[in-house]
């Protein structure tokens, strides 16, 4: 994995102790709430309903143990015992108090992370796929491009304070996992007819109040030319997008204002001034980078299958485990494990500061001492020995981390709603236990099969509500938490919007309602093999509708 050269380091550094001082001259008065609010956004602080809370980069979701122990110390030091992992790969802290934020960023300083750009109107952390590097899908390996973008984009100064927040996925496989259809910039690694490496460049994605697929912009860019055709991309939006209105200022309102054509002509007029100038990437720069990233000293094994294996045990629960939570790895005798952050007992996504230790530990002793953290909020073992396999699940379940429902139902994404956001209009985590009380049978589980439910607490859609096979919104309806559902979203190559399927309910109907819309697809999908969101698109929304509604009357939502 990347390790940090003298520059990131110095770089660093300084940030933290220009931070220090400007808290200091803050929290001393002679820094207003107006000067400051800029300043601590550009250090990942937001000021959150109950207490501060602070987001800890993660680029493209990389950790080493040294890092996840530091974080697990943090957390135990200055907040409550935990931290969660979010939908864009990073940590956060809900509970600490400003006056020690200087010293946590002092404190991640040393073992190489920071806070820079993981909020504020700027160029966010750049996310990847949680296999990447391991994946037998994967044309290259994304996380070299991954790291060239996050040091093109660390305090580019042009950049800084964009008409909105800008968010950037690299995805490589033939599985996007990085959902880079819904990003302001989705990257997809593509080979043209001459073998050579390039990206096909998606631009106008995007979740939250105005949910867009992004749409193709450039089939086939070069890879040398990648940093000044996105500084195009980046200059066109930081000229034209909206800064009157904020709701309107993301990138996918100008491309849809402007229409695609338009916005390529405008980022091609753009880029012929830069296209062949200092930004022109070499095979010495990749080269250089590259070389952050070599694989571990995997050694030469027997390959056996999953089914093998789990026959040497004879344990049921072991082999379900199996089943949802490891994944195919391109070595033989290799595979990437995902220890599951969705025990019912916690909110999705949460993580203990003894199950980070102990996760640092469980990554020493399996996996060449890292990990890595997805977009679903769950940590994942990139190169576990399958002979290794049991005694790993072992150590995992008693800890709580190996909840064998990786991809089903109550493998929620949840972002933290209104027990902690100041946006929120409804609270999240209530309703994720809600649903996973409800469908705790194991078996019905996978009866049921691949589907996945996010839950967002507001328009901002953290919880990437849209593109879930089930998605729900809270939403307020007359000073009161409401929830608006739909079917049918997905992500991926061939990303889709769901659909809202009526009127908004109260909490304590949602349980209901999803059962309503299980039974459904169970009485309607033409085999096992046809998952939730196949059926929903085969048949339509109609059918769904009609169970869940049936028999009442409802008031429609306003606004």
């Amino acid at each position: 994995m990347y390790r940090y050269d003298h520059y990131d380091q110095a770089i660093v550094d300084d940030r933290v102790k220009q931070f220090r001082d400007q808290t200091n001259r803050y929290l001393g008065g002679t820094l207003s709430e107006e000067e400051f609010r800029p300043l601590r956004l550009q250090n990942g602080l937001y000021i959150q309903r109950y207490a501060p809370m602070l987001r800890i980069a993660i680029p493209y979701g990389m950790l080493s143990t040294k890092q996840l122990r530091r974080l697990a110390d943090i957390a135990a030091k200055y907040d409550r015992g935990y931290g969660h992992i979010s939908t864009r790969q990073n940590l956060q802290l809900n509970w600490p108090e400003l006056k020690d934020v200087p010293q946590i960023l002092a404190e991640l300083a040393e073992v190489e992370m920071h806070a820079i750009q993981t909020s504020g109107n700027c160029i966010r952390n750049v996310t990847s796929d949680h296999f990447a590097g391991v994946s037998p899908d994967e044309l290259t390996d994304p996380r070299p491009w991954c790291e060239i973008l996050r040091q093109w984009s660390t305090f580019h100064p042009e950049f800084a304070y964009l008409p909105r927040k800008f968010k950037i996925a690299v995805n490589a496989a033939d599985t996007d996992r990085a959902a880079t259809r819904v990003h302001d910039i989705g990257l997809d690694v593509v080979k043209n007819s001459q073998g050579s490496i390039g990206f096909r460049v998606i631009v106008g994605g995007g979740l939250g109040r105005t949910p867009i697929v992004g749409q193709v912009i450039n089939e086939f860019l070069p890879w040398t030319h990648l940093l000044s055709y996105l500084e195009s991309i980046l200059r066109v939006y930081n000229l034209h997008g909206r800064r009157d209105n904020k709701y309107k200022a993301r990138i996918k309102i100008l491309v849809k204002a402007l229409g695609i054509e338009e916005f390529r002509r405008q980022v091609e007029a753009d880029w012929a001034y830069g296209k062949d100038g200092a930004l022109t990437l070499t095979e010495t720069e990749v080269d250089r980078i590259k070389q952050h990233f070599t694989d571990p000293a995997w050694k030469t094994l027997v390959d056996e299958s999953l089914v093998t294996i789990a026959s040497y045990h004879n344990d049921r629960a072991f082999t379900r485990w199996l089943d949802r939570n490891v994944h195919p790895h391109k070595v033989p005798g290799y595979a990437a494990v995902t220890l599951s952050l969705k025990d019912p007992k916690r909110a999705p996504g949460d993580i203990t500061t003894e199950q980070m230790h102990l996760v640092a530990d469980l990554a020493d002793k399996y996996s060449f001492g890292e990990l890595r953290t997805t977009h679903e909020q769950n940590l994942i073992l990139a190169d576990v020995e399958k002979s290794e396999l049991f005694a790993l699940w072992q150590e995992a379940r008693a800890n709580s981390l190996a909840t064998p429902t990786v991809g089903l139902l109550t493998d929620i994404i949840c972002c933290p709603g209104g027990d902690f956001c100041s946006l929120a209009n409804a609270k999240s985590i209530p309703i994720a236990t809600a649903i996973q009380e409800r469908f705790d049978d194991l078996d019905y589980l996978h009866d049921i099969g691949e589907l996945d439910l996010n839950i967002s607490g507001c328009m901002n859609a953290c919880g990437h509500h849209h593109v879930g096979n089930i998605g729900i919104l809270g939403v307020d309806k007359n000073g009161s938490e409401w929830y608006q559902v739909s079917i049918g979203g997905r992500q991926g190559l061939n990303a889709y919007l769901g659909d809202v399927i009526g009127p908004s309910f109260a909490a304590a109907e949602i349980p209901d309602v999803i059962t309503k819309l299980i039974e459904t697809y169970i009485e309607k999908r033409e085999s096992d093999e046809e998952r939730f969101v196949d059926t929903v698109h085969r048949i339509g929304v109609a059918p769904f509708k009609e169970r869940v509604y049936a028999g009442k009357e409802r008031v429609a939502l306003n606004g």
